[in-house]
């Protein structure tokens, strides 16, 4: 059987000056959702990387709807992830003639996309016809369990 190869369409922003670890933060809560709810949550997080993975997200759709023929509305974020890039590194001049080193480093973020699969909704079960003699029932309950009354205890006037 041949398998349909899904469409998927990536933009990749390289040397972006951003710590991977903060960066990764921020990927992890578009994955897996659709375009217009990733764009609402991107929008509302106040982390710096936020900026940045919108941009990246702008042009992954960008890139669908340019040279795929996608709607933009219609994909979902199949993978987004964050790589290490280079660490450029810096001195910064200390006390007694020594050096401290400074790292700056660098990213590389890719989002992926692929169109939603939507399933056909199947047609509704068809109701059942009214029976012409139907009686309103209502439901029967339950009877409680009899509780036993008490044994008698035998007195002195019983006997008598």
């Amino acid at each position: 059987m041949a398998t349909a190869e899904r469409q998927e369409v990536q933009a990749v922003a390289k040397w972006v000056r951003m710590s991977p670890r903060k960066a990764r933060l921020v990927v992890e809560h578009i994955r897996g959702r659709s375009v217009p709810e990733a764009r609402t949550v991107l929008a509302f997080t106040q982390r710096a990387a936020a900026r940045e993975i919108e941009k990246v997200l702008r042009s992954a759709v960008a890139n669908a709807e340019a040279n795929h023929d996608l709607v933009g509305d219609d994909l979902v974020v199949s993978a987004a992830f964050v790589d290490e890039g280079p660490v450029m590194k810096r001195w910064r001049a200390r006390a007694r003639g020594r050096a401290a080193r400074i790292k700056k480093p660098t990213c590389h973020i890719t989002v992926r996309l692929t169109p939603i699969e939507r399933t056909p909704e199947p047609a509704p079960a068809p109701e059942p016809e009214p029976k012409a003699e139907a009686k309103a029932e209502t439901p029967k309950k339950k009877a409680a369990p009899r509780k036993r009354a008490p044994a008698k205890k035998k007195t002195e006037e019983a006997e008598a």
